[in-house]
């Protein structure tokens, strides 16, 4: 059996992880999740019209910046920044309000290539995600099979976080628009 790992010290590192992210570093952004059903896509998986997201919740994050550059195209100089958002992945797994609604999200807000963040006023669109910093190295999800040398090794481990590697976009292509409430 593992010594270390175990609920206690994922917990533990969760609280510690939470509190130094939310309550020190203090940095966020808001994360809009797309709506794929209620968006009309065009033959070439277009938004014709307009485009729907969840959100924006708001959500607490390490942030890492590229610096500017304004690349110059025929009839105009484009913005262009990437930006690394760095979340918990617990966050995402706990319930959220959107600020628009008020309705409550749960476990179905992960991430996804697309998703829409804002941040500093400025729109960024994930082009790359990824989920394997693992405590201890441990992944809990990883079948573990009942294993007669060390039982219970599915009872350790823990996924920490998300990392999403974003790109600027202007915002008349995210094309976000509130939904009215009637």
């Amino acid at each position: 059996m593992a010594l270390f790992g175990g609920e206690r010290d994922v917990s533990f590192v969760r609280n510690i992880n939470r509190e130094l992210i939310g309550n020190i570093v203090t940095q966020q952004c808001s994360f809009y999740k797309f709506k794929l059903e209620e968006t009309k896509v065009n033959i070439y998986g277009e938004a014709a019209e307009e485009k729907f997201y969840i959100g924006p919740v708001l959500l607490n994050c390490l942030i890492e910046r590229d610096p500017q550059s304004y690349p110059e195209a025929d009839m105009n100089i484009n913005f262009k920044q990437n930006i690394i958002f760095k979340f918990l992945r617990d966050d995402f797994l706990s319930k959220a309000e959107d600020f628009n609604t008020g309705s409550v999200y749960g476990a179905n807000l992960l991430p996804e290539v697309g998703d829409i963040l804002l941040y500093n006023e400025g729109y960024y669109e994930i082009h790359n995600l990824s989920s394997n910093q693992y405590f201890l190295g441990k992944n809990p999800s990883y079948p573990n099979e009942e294993n007669p040398i060390n039982p219970g090794l599915d009872k350790f481990g823990y996924n920490i976080s998300i990392i999403a590697e974003a790109h600027s976009v202007s915002s008349d292509k995210v094309g976000i628009s509130r939904e009215r409430l009637i």
